[in-house]
């Protein structure tokens, strides 16, 4: 029995290993994790147990959502992403990005820190309002970061294997910050109530566009999961729906069901969470 579910646990965690890091995910998780070298995050800093965490599932699809509201934003995901005809490719990306920046020797997040900056200089464009975007500019940057911290903070306090204290999730908002302004960021959060404090102030900004509903779609409905993992993909964008603000709902015409949330979606969610944490074990 045992050497059974050894072997269900390595198959499974094989698979989800292979969506989320690509054929290059093994190489690239040695590297990251096993050379030598100084590290941006101290081992035990919060960065480092949040972004290891298989609560990142659903922090990840909830900052997708929560992103999609900024009209510029939006405008340069839909026109440069390519998230619809190479979804998992995306996601490898980001996943890379994340670890490396996490987890990687200073060179190396240094080195990704700058391909990324090289492809933000060449993105920019017109959104559907007239008005210009790109995506070196250093507003929209905060935007995407604040809306990325904020989810994966709150899908770990949700989902996670522990929760962050107050002091703590400063030291998160902290950690990231610093990550923040390697990319281009001008004045990122460094306390949980700053993140608070600027996810507010960018409202006004907000709206549900017609290229934020279609992303919202093909997040929640249209991606190309294998049939065997519908059901507890399903599961996770329940779940990631359920952490968004009342107010970022039906600009993505997403429902509020605030007590199917907090019991079945929260318990299920629990369950698929634990599942992925037990099929991929952090590295040691």
């Amino acid at each position: 029995m045992d050497a059974g579910v050894n072997r269900l646990r390595t198959q499974v965690g094989a698979a989800l290993f292979a969506k989320v890091a690509g054929p290059d995910g093994p190489a690239v998780r040695r590297r990251i994790h096993f050379s030598a070298g100084e590290r941006w995050f101290e081992q035990g800093r919060p960065i480092r147990r949040v972004h290891a965490d298989a609560s990142m599932f659903v922090g990840g699809l909830r900052a997708l959502l929560l992103q999609s509201l900024h009209p510029l934003a939006m405008a340069a995901v839909a026109a440069h992403s390519g998230y619809k005809g190479d979804p998992w490719g995306r996601l490898q990306r980001t996943s890379e990005f994340l670890a490396t920046t996490t987890f990687g020797t200073d060179h190396d997040a240094q080195q990704m820190i700058d391909r990324i900056r090289a492809v933000h200089a060449r993105v920019s464009g017109i959104a559907p309002d007239g008005r210009p975007y790109a995506a070196s500019d250093p507003h929209l940057l905060r935007w995407v970061h604040i809306a990325e911290i904020d989810s994966f903070l709150r899908a770990f306090q949700r989902y996670g294997s522990s929760t962050l204290d107050a002091d703590e999730r400063d030291a998160y908002v902290a950690d990231t910050a610093r990550v923040a302004e390697a990319l281009g960021v001008i004045d990122p959060p460094r306390t949980e109530a700053e993140l608070v404090d600027q996810l507010a102030a960018y409202r006004p900004e907000l709206g549900g566009t017609k290229a934020a509903r279609e992303a919202a779609r093909f997040i929640l409905l249209q991606a190309p999961v294998p049939l065997a993992a519908r059901p507890p993909y399903a599961v996770l964008t329940a779940a990631s729906v359920s952490l968004l603000p009342r107010w970022a709902r039906w600009p993505l015409r997403l429902p509020y069901l605030p007590l199917a949330e907090a019991t079945i979606v929260r318990l299920a969610g629990d369950s698929v969470v634990r599942g992925i944490r037990w099929a991929m074990p952090a590295p040691a």
